[in-house]
């Protein structure tokens, strides 16, 4: 990266409110979000929110792009790894105390397995498309995958039409129950290998860094839980969310766990949750 673009990104950084903004779009990446869904996640002034991504978009890191009739900001992953790098390697001369801890953790994450993957999927209560996720993928991933759920809001229930969809289908639901994502972030939690977040609350919220480093993306669907109308009109919206989550996870039940690394299942989990967007504007 040239000092100038280096020295300008870094500019735009330097606020805490364009900095706040640039976190949250890393937490919808490669997709974006739009600009309704992010000045609410922070609290912010639409007007505010305004300066602050057109900063972010004229310093490179960020890029706007118009489906429908909505605007989604997303971070450049281009940008953003050509600043990191010019940090490390031509501002910190590659300097093996710099960039060796780096390296180190890196190191030290564990290969991905073949078998026995522990998948969490994350929602704001828990109570419908992270459970119908948790099922689908107990009951589709064949013994491979062990599968959990957790919601950012607790004291909530599962949505009767979930547990609906869910026996109607076939799946056994005697076992599931809303979790908070506390439980998974406690010493002695199993270590997950993937983390996807089904809902877009959840994947605006701060939360630490999950240990091991696990695989996560952005699976975003709109909650059936809010759909108006008759309970027939209610019960196709879980429908339609379960159908669209059996697909994605049928497509990562598929995915040839042992011939990927890490960057190649993170691109691909991230292109199987591609077609939230459309969902979301729809």
């Amino acid at each position: 990266m040239e000092q100038s673009r280096a020295t300008h990104a870094f500019a735009t950084l330097g606020h805490p409110g364009r900095l706040a903004v640039f976190r949250l779009l890393m937490r919808f990446a490669p997709q974006g979000a739009r600009p309704t869904e992010i000045a609410e996640a922070l609290g912010l002034k639409q007007n505010t929110l305004s300066h602050h991504l057109a900063d972010l978009t004229a310093s490179g890191l960020v890029g706007v792009e118009r489906q429908g009739r909505c605007l989604y900001y997303a971070v450049d992953l281009d940008a953003a790894e050509g600043l990191i790098g010019y940090l490390a390697l031509d501002v910190g001369r590659a300097r093996p105390d710099l960039i060796a801890p780096i390296l180190t953790a890196s190191r030290d994450v564990p290969a991905m397995q073949v078998t026995d993957f522990n998948v969490l999927f994350i929602c704001s209560g828990n109570s419908a498309r992270s459970i119908l996720a948790e099922a689908l993928l107990r009951d589709l991933g064949k013994g491979k995958f062990q599968a959990f759920s957790a919601g950012t809001r607790p004291g909530t229930d599962i949505h009767p039409f979930a547990l609906e969809i869910l026996n109607s289908n076939g799946h056994g639901t005697s076992g599931l129950r809303s979790k908070h994502v506390r439980e998974f972030q406690a010493p002695g939690a199993p270590v997950m290998d993937c983390v996807f977040t089904v809902c877009d609350t959840a994947a605006a919220e701060e939360c630490p860094p999950w240990p091991g480093q696990p695989i996560t993306s952005h699976w975003g669907l709109p909650d059936p839980a809010k759909a108006a109308g008759a309970a027939a009109e209610k019960a196709l919206a879980f429908a339609r969310t379960y159908a669209a989550l059996r697909r994605r996870i049928t497509s990562l039940v598929g995915l040839p766990f042992a011939s990927l690394d890490r960057m190649a299942l993170q691109s691909r989990v991230d292109e199987i949750g591609k077609d939230s967007r459309t969902a979301r504007t729809g």
